[in-house]
């Protein structure tokens, strides 16, 4: 009893301890790295403007004797929606899109997500993901020319006042954006979107003089302020592309230090990317480019871009020169990126869902769970289904390690009186032990064998959950309105009954899913030694109180599953009954004092 009380408070203290050194020395020292970073980063802008390599009129980084667009300039920040008004717009409208495209500057800058609310209640706003210059977090798409020659002295830049075909963009109804530079040259963009997210920009200049003029075409992702992050390390959020065939992950923090990295790529993509939304830029996957990704620091805001500067271009007179553009901004939803891959030739944009190095198992578990849903139409329940799929594909190796289990139980009163004849004498004991499993033909390893292949998919699964916009505000039945977060009740509350919000959520779905592991465990053979069998007897407690804040979905997979082993192992305990050798047999039917 006391070695029980003592484990009871060890254990305690140990939480104790843990909560106490994050609140007490690792959240302040974070966010003394953050500061440490958002000070370097501040030196590297200074320096680099004085050098007029990286500056706020210099985003794409082009190379020295490339002039380069000028980002706009904003002293008075207002509401996004008063942003809006500030300037004519063309109004975007698609059955999963809405928002607009700012005539003056022609920035892509206003996105909001029709399908997608920020919170999972009925009067949540929806995702915005766009916001334009002059609101408190500008987040926009930009493109454009660079002149590679000292002729032009006029591009379209964020004060170009452009003209529109139409004052509305619709998926099959392109647009088009013109402006002359009164010096001979005429600049256009086709623009036009898909029914789902991606737009498609065709840059045009026609050349009405008589001189010849290089340009570049270039396109850009601007993004003030660092987002919100979810801070997992299971997910990447930040910049990524496929560079030269080559996937690339950049996030915040690295930005923050380099303050820019550059690549050399033909094709491939670049972007942006959230938990479940991605901006993304994929030019012309023939012509080779320069990509940068940048942070600088205005006004005290971190400025994040990634961009690219395509080829030189020769504009000869009374000629024109054309480059193409897609960009994507929306949620990231496996098909629909890996449609676009197929379709449009964007090398491996699917790996903009961040499967992790599980992916193998990860994207077909997706899959699996993206088939049932066709036909369910509840990813609750697809989740009960795969939890019978994947027990059934463990059927025979399950069978098996539940009679080892059945056997060892029958073998308890033998390793009893092992125990009693041989005492403290552990090295004996183990010896007597290993050849009676031996002699009965037992393998004490066989019952970990399901649950070690069971490891990788209960990780993948939980990968699913996470990362999978699709469980993003799934429900299942009851309480449970979203199987990407945790079960919301609380045990401290009474669930609800009482009247008051609970300082810690302990939900019925974990305390169902202590119950049943404990279950379980009460039906398995306790292990020999004291010492272990209390730390697995308290097992189903601490699992209860970890898994209180693990995705909903997650805890009701291994409830179920742990369900479904109960019943199994009860059935075949109660059916099977070992054959014991004659020498095994003797020593159980044995007095109990025997020797």
């Amino acid at each position: 009893m006391a070695d029980q009380k003592n484990l009871i408070i060890a254990l305690i203290l140990s939480v104790g301890i843990l909560v106490g050194f994050h609140y007490i020395y690792e959240a302040p020292r974070q966010e003394r790295i953050k500061q440490e970073h958002r000070m370097l980063a501040e030196k590297k802008a200074q320096e680099a403007a004085q050098s007029g390599i990286v500056s706020p009129t210099n985003p794409t980084g082009a190379t020295p004797g490339v002039s380069t667009p000028t980002l706009p300039q904003v002293q008075q920040i207002v509401s996004r929606d008063e942003a809006l008004k500030l300037s004519k717009r063309v109004t975007i409208d698609t059955p999963h899109m809405k928002g607009s495209i700012n005539l003056k500057g022609g920035f892509i800058d206003d996105i909001t997500l029709k399908d997608y609310k920020v919170v999972n209640t009925d009067d949540s706003p929806l995702i915005s993901l766009f916001s334009p210059q002059g609101a408190e977090k500008p987040y926009y798409a930009d493109f454009g020319w660079v002149a590679g020659n000292h002729t032009l002295t006029s591009l379209p830049s964020s004060e170009t006042i452009w003209t529109s075909t139409s004052e509305t963009l619709v998926p099959n109804q392109p647009i088009t954006l013109s402006w002359e530079n009164g010096q001979g040259l005429r600049f256009e963009r086709l623009i036009s979107v898909d029914d789902q997210y991606l737009f498609t920009i065709t840059q045009k200049v026609i050349n009405n003089t008589t001189q010849n003029h290089i340009l570049y075409p270039y396109g850009l992702i601007s993004r003030t302020g660092t987002p919100t992050l979810e801070g997992a390390a299971i997910l990447h959020e930040g910049f990524l592309g496929v560079y030269e065939g080559k996937y690339k992950e950049t996030d915040y923090k690295d930005a923050l230090k380099k303050s820019k990295v550059d690549f050399d790529t033909k094709g491939g993509w670049m972007g942006i990317t959230d938990k479940y939304w991605l901006v993304a830029l994929a030019p012309e996957n023939d012509k080779t480019y320069k990509s940068t990704i940048n942070h600088t620091v205005l006004n005290n805001q971190d400025k994040y871009q990634t961009d690219y500067l395509g080829p030189d271009y020769n504009l000869a007179p009374n000629q024109s020169i054309e480059h193409k553009t897609f960009l994507f901004s929306g949620a990231k939803k496996l098909k629909i990126l890996a449609g676009y891959a197929d379709t449009h030739n964007i090398e491996r944009f699917d790996l903009a869902i961040d499967f992790g190095w599980l992916y193998f198992l990860t994207k077909p578990l997706f899959y699996l769970l993206d088939f049932l849903h066709s036909l369910i139409g509840n990813f609750g329940l697809c989740i009960l289904g795969l939890t019978i799929l994947v027990r059934l594909a463990l059927f025979p190796l399950a069978n098996n390690s539940y009679k080892t289990f059945s056997k060892m139980r029958y073998l308890n009163p033998e390793i009893t009186r092992l125990k009693e004849r041989y005492g403290t004498d552990r090295m004996k004991m183990n010896q007597e032990l290993m050849a009676l499993y031996k002699r009965e033909k037992i393998n004490p390893m066989a019952g970990c064998l399901p649950i070690l292949i069971q490891i990788p998919v209960f990780f993948a699964l939980y990968k699913v959950l996470y990362i999978s916009i699709e469980m993003r505000h799934a429900p299942f039945f009851g309480w449970i309105h979203d199987l990407s977060m945790p079960d919301p009740t609380s045990i401290i509350n009474l669930f609800g009954l009482l009247p008051f919000e609970p300082f810690f959520t302990l939900g019925a779905w974990p305390i169902v899913m202590g119950i049943t592991m404990f279950l379980q465990q009460k039906l398995n053979p306790q292990p020999t030694d004291a010492t272990q069998a209390k730390i697995m007897a308290f097992l189903p407690l601490i699992f209860t109180f970890v898994c209180a804040n693990f995705p909903s979905g997650l805890v009701i997979y291994w409830t179920w599953g742990n369900m479904l082993s109960i019943l199994q192992q009860w059935a075949i305990m109660k059916k099977y009954k070992p054959k014991l050798t004659k020498e095994t047999l003797s020593h159980l039917k044995a007095p109990k004092n025997g020797k």
